[in-house]
This record gives structure tokens, C-alpha cells and sequence, in this order.
């Protein structure tokens, strides 16, 4: 007897099975149609609430289907900001091979889902993600990867990125990038002010040299020059439609040397010359991105670049009771800061910086407070708007490593795969790739 492969050849097998018509009628057509017809599409969904078992890595799972061309959509404030997207083999197998909890969910009920996150009387929204952001980091080469906090969560996520620094910047690079986050940097030329502790270190005397080296290289009087000319190429990005993230010194540092243009706030340890006498008064706060109203610091030994940071003394809180709190915002009418703020949960732990946080009473009437530590008068996750483009500031150095100083070991989110705080870190890094809705003027 010979047989035949119906499976690969389903039209004989609706022949022979049905006959025709007389002999099973219309029933039994509808009935073996079915049974060759693909079932409805189903979906993805992965949850972002405390059921993930890897929320980092979920991050990672959506932005790689969405640079390999696939769609997605994002739930905000459902189950701590889900996500859903078709279902195929692929993703499925690596969600699972990353321990990513998932969902497979029918058609049907991706649908009802939909429907109650977009129902009027609810504070969540369906946001679609279309095309992953181009990533850059402002990092210097020897940077190694654990001296920052974004690095890290995009190395542990698996998302790629590429490295720029001054050349590139100057350059033209930035043009390239869709998304730019600015290393720990110090764009004041005072190399992170840390003369006082560390001026006969190796480590810091190789830095100096290299960066002196630089500046002449590319014609620059000063270091402090050379930052100052990649500050404004920078917020000329933003103003273009760049998204800018930064994270500890690279916020405030940022401002300051924008609202110093022209003026010499580098004191003589660290350019060969006395700033000048007027520098507080002369600065211009119209300048700069999120903060005004602020007082340099002009003292070298000071680990301080003015009086945006609060710089809380070690112990001064006990580390159990340090945290700031996200701020709920409408997610039908504001979806970018809900974006920024989707987590599992809303008070995130508190961690050092050599900018810790922001004083409330320094940051620009104009600027979003996302996160804020009650009763203290200081914002911790701040977002704002320049241009066409916008910037998000994330004060701190390492949200898993309270108090980091130099030389600690690495981080390792293998640990921590659940991290709120990186969460934060992710959340921007995703965000670009939404589709943009009119927000309510």
C-alpha cells in the first residue's frame, strides 16, 4: 500500500476525505477546513509586574525584536508596564533560555486586554513600539564597563551600543544616534574634582595627561574649552530631536558648563590659572537644560561642582529607610514620563553619587520631577524638554551599589535582575521607540 503525505499536500487530503459535496454536505467541508486553516495568531505577552522572573532581561528581549524588525506594543501602568507582541518560536525559546517570564495568550484575549488598558475609566494606555532607538554612550575607550551604570544594565540586557567620545562628538557623530547617554563626565574641565584625594594616583595623572593631550590635538586652549564645545554639540542634538540620559556628574556638570560659557570657573590646580573674579555673577542660567539659580563651587579640594547635588554625609539616613518615590502620571495624556516611571513598584531605594540628588529648589519650573524623596526636598529622576528633543536626568551612581566609590568591584545584575532602579535605566533607553501621541496642551 502507498501513502500519501497529506500533511504537505492538504488539498488531497480534503479530496479523499470529502468526497464531494453529496456524500458529507457542507458540514463536513467547514469541518476539515478547519482543520487545515491556521489558527488565529496568538500573542506574547510579558508581564512586568512581580510575577517576572527577569525584568532586565525583558527589556532586552523586546528591544532586540524591535531591531530585527518586529513590533511590539507597551501597556503602561498594566501589570507594571507590560508587554505583548506576536508570538513565534523564536522569542518564545529565548525568553525562556534568559528565564524572561512569558505568556502565550490567544488572539482573543490579547484583544480584551487591549480593550480594558484603553478603556476611558482607567489611568493605562496602549503605547506602540516601532524601531529601536541607535544607541550611543559618551565614554572614553578605558572606560571599563562596570564604572557606569548604563553600560551595565545595556551589557546585561544584550542590547548593543556604540562608544563615542570628544572626536566623534565634534565631529558630526552624534548624528547617527537616535539616543545618547553621557558617561559620569565631568564637563567642566575640573577632571570630577578629584585633585584633592587623588592627584598623585596613577589613575589620575594618566587621565590628566590624556586629556590635555587631547585639547591641544584638536585645538583647544584648555580642557575646560573642549568640554564646553561638547556640551553645546550635545544640547544642539537634543534641540534637534536627540534624546539625551544622564546619570550622576553628567547631569549637573552638563548645566554648569553651559551657564559658564565664556567664563573661567576652573580653578588653578587644574587649568594653570586663577578663575575669574566674577564668576558667580556672571553666569547665565538661560543657558542651560534643568537647572538655574545655582552657586559654583570655586574651592579645588571640594568634591562639589556647585550646589545642585545634595550632597548627603554617609550615614546621615539610614540606608533602609533611603528611598525616593515615583511620581503617577495620566497615561492617556502624558505617556513619555509614564514611560519613564513604568516599575513594578513606586518607591525605588536611594543610592550615592558625586551628584547624589537635586535640590527642588534649583531645578527649572519648566522640568518634570519624576522621582522625589519625600519630605527632603530633593528630586532624584527628573525629565524635560529642549528643542525637538528631550533629556532625562537619573541622579546617582549605581542603583545596586549603595555607597560605590573608586575601585569597588563590578556590580553584577545577574544578582539583581529585578532591579527597580535599573528598570529606570531601561525604561529610557525603550521609550524613543514609541510611537509619539499629541500630548494635552
Amino acid at each position: 500500500m502507498s501513502y500519501v503525505n497529506y500533511f504537505s499536500r492538504p488539498h488531497l487530503y480534503l479530496r479523499n476525505l470529502c468526497g464531494n459535496l453529496g456524500q458529507f454536505g457542507l458540514f463536513g467541508l467547514l469541518l476539515v477546513s478547519s482543520l487545515i486553516t491556521p489558527l488565529s495568531a496568538q500573542q506574547l505577552f510579558i508581564p512586568m509586574d512581580e510575577r517576572q522572573a527577569n525584568h532586565l532581561k525583558a527589556y532586552g528581549l523586546i528591544f532586540n525584536h524591535l531591531t530585527e524588525g518586529g513590533k511590539a506594543t507597551w501597556l503602561l501602568n498594566y501589570r507594571g508596564g507590560s508587554f505583548m507582541t506576536d508570538e513565534n518560536a523564536a522569542l518564545v525559546r529565548e525568553a525562556r533560555l534568559k528565564n524572561i517570564t512569558i505568556e502565550v495568550i490567544s488572539s482573543s484575549q490579547a484583544t480584551r486586554i487591549t480593550q480594558d488598558v484603553e478603556s476611558p475609566g482607567s489611568n493605562t494606555s496602549v503605547v506602540n513600539l516601532e524601531k529601536a532607538p541607535r544607541i550611543a554612550v559618551y565614554t572614553p575607550n578605558q572606560a571599563l564597563p562596570w564604572d557606569d551604570a548604563v553600560t551595565l544594565a545595556l551589557s546585561y540586557a544584550e542590547i548593543d551600543y556604540d562608544k563615542i567620545w570628544d572626536v566623534e562628538v565634534l565631529q558630526g557623530g552624534l548624528q547617527n544616534y537616535d539616543w545618547l547617554h553621557l558617561h559620569h563626565e565631568d564637563f567642566t574641565g575640573q577632571y570630577g574634582k578629584f585633585w584633592a584625594s587623588y592627584r598623585n594616583n596613577p589613575w589620575y595623572i594618566t587621565q590628566v595627561k590624556q586629556m590635555e593631550a587631547m585639547a591641544t590635538e584638536l585645538g583647544f586652549n584648555k580642557v575646560s574649552d573642549q568640554k564646553l564645545a561638547v556640551a553645546k554639540t550635545i544640547k544642539e542634538y537634543v534641540g534637534k530631536g536627540g534624546f539625551l540620559f544622564a546619570m550622576c556628574s553628567g547631569t549637573d556638570t552638563f548645566d554648569v558648563a553651559l551657564a559658564a560659557e565664556g567664563i573661567d570657573i576652573a580653578p588653578t590646580p587644574f587649568d594653570g590659572d586663577p578663575v575669574d573674579p566674577n564668576a558667580q555673577e556672571s553666569l547665565d542660567y538661560s543657558a542651560t537644560l534643568a537647572f538655574e539659580n545655582f552657586t559654583i563651587s570655586l574651592n579645588p579640594a571640594e568634591y562639589e561642582h556647585a550646589d545642585i547635588d545634595v550632597p548627603v554625609a554617609i550615614n546621615e539616613i539610614d540606608q533602609s529607610l533611603d528611598f525616593f518615590t515615583l511620581f503617577e502620571f495620566s497615561a492617556k495624556w502624558d505617556p513619555v514620563p509614564t514611560m519613564l516611571t513604568q516599575n513594578h513598584v513606586s518607591s525605588v531605594r536611594g543610592f550615592y553619587g558625586q551628584t547624589t540628588a537635586f535640590r527642588s529648589d534649583k531645578i527649572k519650573s519648566s522640568v518634570v520631577v519624576l522621582g522625589e524623596s519625600p519630605g527632603r526636598e530633593q528630586a532624584k529622576y527628573i525629565h524635560g524638554t529642549f528643542g525637538q528633543g528631550t533629556y532625562t536626568f537619573y541622579a546617582g551612581h549605581d542603583p545596586e551599589d549603595y555607597t560605590h566609590r573608586v575601585n569597588d568591584p563590578p556590580t553584577d545584575l545577574a544578582l539583581h535582575p529585578n532591579s527597580p532602579g535599573y528598570r529606570l535605566i531601561l525604561n529610557n533607553i525603550l521609550f524613543p521607540a514609541a510611537k509619539k501621541k499629541k500630548q494635552k496642551t
